[in-house]
């Protein structure tokens, strides 16, 4: 499972898929424009979300 960090304050968050209870892990999206963004996704269901941000920034997963 990755645990994603806030850089800023240290606050940590663990996240799992409601649908399947898989635990998420660090992945990336390529959006049409090239611009690469930070995703959580299952490895299950192949959901995905936008990874969490803290302090206005996304946090960092480990």
């Amino acid at each position: 499972m990755a645990t994603y960090e806030c850089d800023a304050c240290g606050m940590a968050v663990n996240a799992s898929c409601a649908k399947c209870d898989v635990p998420l892990v660090d992945g990336s999206l390529t959006l049409d424009d090239g611009t690469v963004v930070q995703i959580s996704k299952c490895p299950e269901c192949e959901g995905k979300i936008k990874s969490p941000q803290c302090c206005g920034a996304d946090m960092v997963a480990d």
